[in-house]
């Protein structure tokens, strides 16, 4: 605790590290605040049925990274996740179109046209997103909740559709810049940081029902209550070490040449991690799992068969045991892309550093291809595990909007911007001599996951 109220002073006492708190934390407050600030035209005591809806499945995930926006029909809606789609799918060019693989060797001038790239596909993606919600929330609406003021209409106008619309899309492009802002003149990963804020903005609602709800009969009591939170600190402690974890290479680097003689040398390693694709495997898998139920238009599993009703029943046998298996296959398939042992083989070869008993060049690259093959099998297994936690707990008696909170997408997410965030108060601290968040003075944040 000293050691802690020592870190907070020195954090007060570097102006710009103060300034960049405050700045950020004034931003999420606005993004905050702009949640609750529902669409012109709706009336906002008649949403309890939008709000029933996003209790669980797709509904309630895209609930939580929008922090309760998107069940209170609010201009900030769709959130931050169509930027995030736009981001993926540039990403997915990249690896595949020539014109993005130059963009990324360009630096900066390269970024600047990537970037502009993704606000117009993310204006693009939101324009197909923003009927489509518009159009659950007036099926999932009584008809005078639209247009309260003017009793006379009894469906909504071509008006409400496009100014609607234009709302959203403004929305969240408006969130977008937000993050941007963070990034820019804040403590950074701004993106990562609204998204989080949504996901912790439920935390205090989601513990405070699942409390309530074991204090009743048949709930099973505090002892159960206890039971839950001990298990979910467990599984947070797990996640940091699947995020942290990493294999570490020996690399020999040459000090000096002299002629074709080499004189002494350094000890390096390259770090590999053990989960280099971060969270994209389980956003990947879960946007296919929820096409089924998409595909159905929101409808009632009750009314759905045989394939249809096993995929849109996200506590069943099959959907989990799919999803299971396609993120091990999405862990193996981004690492790939993220990770390229040929340039890391070519990298080391051009500045005298080999690993110590394989030959440069070729074999290099095949033994660290080999290298992260095997350390990839444990860490997609581990985050596949992670993705199932909630659906076993639910399984167990845990409430649907708490155990979002076990695993998954917003588990990871929480974890890896928390330590990504730390890390970067750390930076500043340690810049300026002052000690770190920790005895060691190193905390990891992740090197692959959502957008900063």
């Amino acid at each position: 605790m000293k050691r802690l109220i020592q870190t907070i002073r020195n954090i007060y006492k570097i102006e710009d590290l103060r300034k960049r708190i405050l700045y950020t934390l004034g931003i999420l407050l606005i993004y905050r605040l702009g949640s609750k600030v529902v669409i012109p035209g709706v009336d906002p005591d008649m949403l309890a049925n939008l709000q029933n809806q996003t209790d669980g499945g797709i509904l309630g995930l895209l609930n939580m990274f929008s922090g309760g926006a998107f069940s209170n029909a609010s201009i900030f809606a769709l959130g931050i996740m169509p930027y995030i789609s736009a981001s993926i799918v540039i990403q997915l060019l990249g690896m595949a179109i020539p014109y993005f693989q130059k963009l990324q060797k360009e630096g900066e001038s390269g970024r600047r046209k990537i970037n502009q790239i993704t606000r117009y596909l993310t204006v693009l993606i939101t324009g197909f997103q923003a009927p489509a919600y518009i159009a659950n929330m007036i099926s999932s609406l009584p008809p005078e909740a639209i247009s309260p003021f003017n009793p006379n209409i009894t469906s909504p106008t071509t008006f409400f559709w496009v100014s609607t619309v234009v709302i959203l899309i403004s929305g969240t492009m408006f969130v977008m810049w937000l993050g941007e802002k963070i990034t820019d003149k804040g403590i950074g990963n701004g993106i990562s940081l609204i998204i989080m804020i949504g996901i912790i903005a439920r935390l205090p609602f989601a513990l405070a029902g699942e409390f309530f709800s074991k204090m009743e009969e048949k709930g099973g009591g505090l002892v159960f209550f206890v039971v839950e939170i001990a298990v979910l600190v467990f599984v947070i402690l797990l996640t940091i070490l699947l995020v942290q974890g990493t294999r570490k290479i020996p690399v020999q680097y040459a000090k000096r040449i002299v002629g074709n003689k080499q004189y002494g040398g350094v000890r390096q390693y390259i770090p590999l991690k053990v989960n280099a694709a971060g969270v994209m495997p389980i956003i990947f898998a879960q946007a296919i799992m929820f096409l089924p139920l998409t595909l159905a238009g929101f409808a009632n599993s009750d009314s759905l068969s045989g394939f249809a009703q096993a995929f849109t029943n996200i506590n069943g046998f099959w959907y989990n045991f799919v999803q299971f298996a396609m993120i091990m296959l999405f862990t193996y398939f981004y690492t790939a892309i993220t990770v390229n042992p040929n340039q890391m083989a070519e990298d080391m070869k051009k500045n005298g550093g080999f690993i110590p008993g394989v030959k440069p060049g070729r074999k290099t690259a095949e033994f660290i291809d080999n290298v992260m093959s095997r350390i990839t099998l444990p860490g997609s297994i581990f985050l596949a595990l992670v993705t199932l936690l909630p659906t076993l707990v639910r399984l167990m008696g845990v409430s649907q909007a708490f155990a979002m909170f076990y695993g998954g997408t917003s588990l990871l997410i929480l974890v890896g911007v928390v330590l990504d965030t730390l890390q970067q108060v750390e930076s500043h601290l340690l810049m300026r001599h002052y000690d770190g968040l920790t005895k060691s003075g190193r905390i990891k944040g992740r090197t692959a996951g959502i957008m900063g």
